[in-house]
């Protein structure tokens, strides 16, 4: 008979791990497309049916080049894009291997519609991902998208402004995410398991760039999406052949 102190943590309840190894909860897991980040994550990979948060020095600049390789996997399933900072650039999402037909983009001008629009497209439980963008959020309310994203096996995404690592959250998962000389420098702020002090280098290939821009000749272009002000440069290509 096995004594149970010699039974793996994960065996006696799968939310239980030793403080030296990275935990697997319950649900799926969806490879990163990037093996040494794989590595780092709990379970291998994105965690689907839980609310990951990718924290950002600026919205807009980095989220997309890291979450493409697993989008890329979804079989076809819808991808939501809710309340994005910028225009969405079907061409270029096409090149990357995605179809124009299951991107879903959804604009809110007040940030409760925006709330409601996420909960009711995690409990539909019909999409493969939805990637949603926010200024500011309560922590009621990201406690109640987190318990929506567990009835499904949904990718959930939440992109927040870097300030907000101080502040509590939910999430099982926290990444803060920046551009670096050769492609993106993550730090695990927060993850099921061991912690990782050292960012993590990402080398990200060429791609194409996944939202549109200002028409020629104009400097500047200023949007307001869900409440998300943003400025672009207009001088950089709305799209780049594979």
């Amino acid at each position: 008979m096995t004594h149970v102190s010699s039974l793996p943590p994960e065996r006696i309840h799968p939310a239980l791990w030793r403080a030296s190894q990275l935990a697997r909860g319950q649900g799926g897991y969806l490879p990163s497309g990037y093996a040494e980040l794989n590595n780092e994550l709990p379970g291998n990979g994105w965690p689907q049916g839980q609310l990951t948060e990718i924290l950002l020095p600026q919205i807009g600049t980095a989220e997309l080049s890291l979450l493409k390789p697993a989008l890329s996997q979804l079989d076809g399933r819808p991808i939501v894009l809710l309340t994005p900072p910028y225009v969405p650039q079907a061409l270029a999402f096409a090149c990357t291997g995605l179809q124009s037909s299951q991107l879903i983009w959804i604009r809110c001008q007040k940030h409760v519609d925006a709330l409601w629009a996420a909960e009711q497209v995690l409990r539909n439980s019909s999409c493969g991902a939805l990637l949603f963008w926010t200024s500011s959020i309560r922590s009621e309310a990201l406690r109640r998208l987190h318990l929506a994203a567990q009835s499904s096996e949904t990718l959930f995404f939440l992109m927040r402004d870097m300030r907000a690592a101080q502040q509590a959250s939910p999430a099982p998962l926290r990444l803060s995410v920046q551009t670096s000389q050769y492609g993106l420098e993550l730090g695990i702020l927060k993850r099921r398991g061991s912690q990782r002090d050292a960012p993590l280098a990402l080398h990200v290939p060429d791609h194409p760039y996944l939202y549109a821009y200002a028409h020629p000749g104009k400097e500047k272009l200023a949007t307001n999406y869900g409440n998300l002000p943003t400025t672009v440069d207009s001088r950089s290509p709305a799209f780049t052949p594979a």
